[in-house]
């Protein structure tokens, strides 16, 4: 059970383990465009797992691994949110090839394949706060679903992940 300032708060979804296959979803960048993530795409993939862009913690998480990713050029970074994208064009991280900020409004697609649909809290149908590290071949390397929503993720944990599987 993960919680939001102590409160119990459930995830929908389908529950995706370390080992499992990452599936494929397409998601909307800034420019309304869709966007395939996941899945093998013969490149490391951070998936950095954000409620909103315009949180605070969401932000310092999103540029803590902007700083830490952007000095590989083997993984791209994939920061997905539940915001619209003229939210993400407000956020600019930076023009880095393989950093991505991206929006999983439509449909949800994201959040119902990797299990990470907030339910029974404020934040009801946004996504979570997570880190999931999906390998080459497209098998999930990492994954931290964070038990406080307000909490940062545990970056070293990821960081060591991705160079234990580099």
């Amino acid at each position: 059970m993960i919680t939001l300032d102590g409160q119990p708060a459930y995830l929908g979804g389908a529950r995706l383990c370390v080992g499992d296959y990452a599936p494929s979803v397409y998601v909307t960048n800034q420019d309304f465009q869709g966007v395939e993530i996941g899945g093998a795409s013969g490149k490391y993939q951070l998936i950095s797992v954000i409620p909103s862009i315009d949180g605070g913690v969401c932000q310092i998480q999103t540029k803590t691994f902007y700083k830490e990713i952007s000095k590989y050029s083997n993984v791209d970074l994939i920061v997905i949110c539940s915001d619209t994208p003229f939210a993400i064009k407000r956020f600019c991280v930076g023009d880095e090839a393989n950093i991505f900020v991206l929006s999983d409004f439509r449909g949800k697609k994201f959040a119902k394949a990797y299990g990470l649909t907030l339910e029974n809290t404020i934040l009801e149908d946004m996504l979570t706060r997570a880190v999931i590290l999906i390998s080459p071949d497209g098998k999930i390397a990492y994954q931290e679903i964070v038990s406080e929503i307000g909490n940062e993720p545990d970056y070293a944990k990821a960081l060591q992940a991705l160079s234990n599987d580099l």
